[in-house]
């Protein structure tokens, strides 16, 4: 076969592929997701790429149509803000349609609603654990201030998310231009690893959006004299530490990235400015370790005792589970692409192939995220919540490669890829509403109504596998099984066992007589259309 027909052939499967993503996103959109597996779409775009680089001499050499043309000019007149404001609005109508769709605290959400609720009104802090950081359910309390539901606390989300999407656009123009970083945006939105997230009172989204603003204030301390940069990273650091300890991992990577980046003597330079950030950045930390060491014995022991609740089989799971999902997993299959143009133009800059301020900036952008990776993959288990920023600054770096790589015209290849990002984001919604909430919301469709029945007015302790999300629609304290076998109730706690037909960590009929012992129970039997099915609530009625 010719190189001329072979480049045809190419740009064929490339058109072809990517009018079945395009269609495949429209299906989605439609409500018609059920036609594919688990909702799930399939990863046209990941055969697209190839295909279209294949057929580069085609695309090259033809001239777009006249009207296609004046159509991107006028775009383009437009400003970056304003297209900024279009996607935080869009953020914000999916956030509110989603909220229909998971309407429950599940339970890591549970946990820091709890604490917060605690905070507000002296409730029973059910499935808090001293390893927990204090910064969300901080921002819950305030919430609950305005308005005590858990709508309050998902509004403090949606503000968390926005922040973070704000602050990588502002980020992503420093280092580009404002519709590249309109580009990003669209595209970290798109991706079901972010998008999932957004409904929820979490800290991860928000704890990103502090680390960007970091890795930002680390390049500028390189690329700007004199710059005071270095402190304020540290301090940023500090609140990003706070809202979740997780960030260590992550500023672990970062720090590490930077000594690769741009060397040992370029750091020492820094001299006064560098100790002024060490001194605030243990200044600010010197609370949690004195506190640390008050709760644990050690400055660290909080931090390893956050690591040490991951659930992974064994050390280095977490990497394996990256390396088995990167990119497509993470960002979707337009996100995957990008990425990895992203990892690509990253190895050109470390091979030396880039020149000036920016190839350093590269190569410690690229370096980041892998580190990111391996660092959080082998004290943790993988997520892709934790994993944002290197997604974050994969994506940018891989705007600039698609930029670079079609020359005069990436201005038509970067709005068809906001274009798609943009439908690929309502495709998204689809997939979370119909593919990966409804199992948290029927575990729910269990819990909340058997909570609810046991909720009582003087002090209660529900004993279940579902401690967090039962203490916080009950108001009651919760532990689980194990728990309560280390640690007896105060006096006057009406004690409850409940057990669901399908629930997890409960004991079996022997285990349970024996917790039970020679005291009288009430036994109700209380009806639930959930996934859990039916739970046998035994309250212990004396000793």
């Amino acid at each position: 076969m010719s190189i001329r027909s072979s480049t045809r052939a190419a740009l064929v499967v490339a058109v072809a592929l990517t009018l079945a993503a395009v269609a495949q996103q429209l299906l989605l959109i439609a409500g018609l997701g059920g036609l594919l597996p688990g909702w799930q779409p399939w990863p046209f775009l990941l055969g697209a790429a190839p295909a279209w680089w294949l057929a580069r001499p085609r695309w090259r050499r033809a001239d777009p149509p006249r009207r296609l043309i004046r159509a991107i000019r006028g775009l383009r007149r437009i400003p970056g803000t304003a297209y900024l404001m279009a996607v935080l609005a869009l953020t914000a109508a999916i956030w509110a349609t989603l909220q229909d769709h998971e309407p429950y605290m599940a339970h890591e959400e549970a946990v820091y609603a709890n604490k917060a609720r605690s905070w507000a009104d002296g409730t029973p802090d059910a499935g808090w654990g001293s390893y927990r950081p204090p910064g969300l359910p901080a921002l819950g309390r305030v919430a609950l201030a305005v308005h005590d539901d858990v709508g309050s606390l998902r509004a403090v989300a949606l503000l968390l998310t926005l922040f973070t999407l704000i602050t990588t656009y502002l980020v992503t123009a420093r280092w580009t231009t404002p519709r590249r970083a309109v580009v990003v945006v669209l595209l970290l939105l798109s991706g079901l690893g972010f998008l999932r997230r957004v409904p929820e009172f979490l800290n991860d989204i928000g704890a990103t959006g502090l680390l960007l603003i970091v890795v930002l204030l680390v390049t500028r301390a390189q690329e700007v004299r004199r710059s005071y940069a270095l402190p304020v990273a540290a301090a940023v650091a500090v609140g990003a530490f706070y809202l979740r300890y997780g960030s260590a991992g992550t500023l672990l990577a970062i720090a590490l990235a930077a000594l690769f980046a741009y060397g040992p003597r370029a750091w020492l330079a820094e001299g006064r400015r560098l100790a002024t950030a060490l001194a605030v950045l243990a200044l600010g930390l010197l609370p949690h370790f004195v506190h640390a060491t008050l709760v644990t014995g050690s400055p660290l022991g909080l931090i390893l005792s956050a690591g040490s609740q991951a659930n992974r089989a064994y050390v280095g799971d977490g990497l394996v589970y990256y390396l088995a999902i990167f990119p497509y997993r993470l960002a979707g299959d337009l996100g995957a692409v990008v990425m990895t143009g992203g990892l690509l133009l990253a190895v050109r800059a470390l091979r030396g192939q880039d020149r000036g301020a920016h190839a350093a900036r590269r190569v410690f952008l690229g370096s980041t995220s892998v580190l990111v990776f391996v660092v959080l993959g082998l004290v943790t288990d993988g997520e892709p919540r934790f994993v944002y920023l290197a997604v974050i600054l994969l994506t940018v770096l891989g705007v600039e490669a698609l930029a670079e790589l079609t020359g005069r015209r990436n201005r038509g290849l970067l709005t068809a890829v906001a274009g798609l990002a943009g439908l690929t984001t309502f495709g998204t919604a689809q997939v979370v509403a119909h593919g990966a909430m409804p199992g948290p919301d029927g575990l729910s469709r269990s819990t909340v109504p058997v909570a609810e029945r046991l909720a009582a007015d003087g002090p209660c302790l529900l004993v279940t596998g579902y401690e967090p999300e039962m203490g916080w629609y009950s108001g009651c304290d919760a532990v689980t099984y194990a728990q309560y076998r280390r640690t007896p109730p105060p006096p006057g706690t009406r004690v409850t066992l409940v057990l669901f037909e399908h629930g997890r960590l409960q004991p079996d009929d022997t285990a349970l007589a024996r917790l039970i012992g020679d005291r009288d129970t009430t036994v109700r039997t209380i009806p639930a259309d959930g996934a859990l099915g039916t739970a046998t609530a035994v309250t212990l009625t004396s000793a």
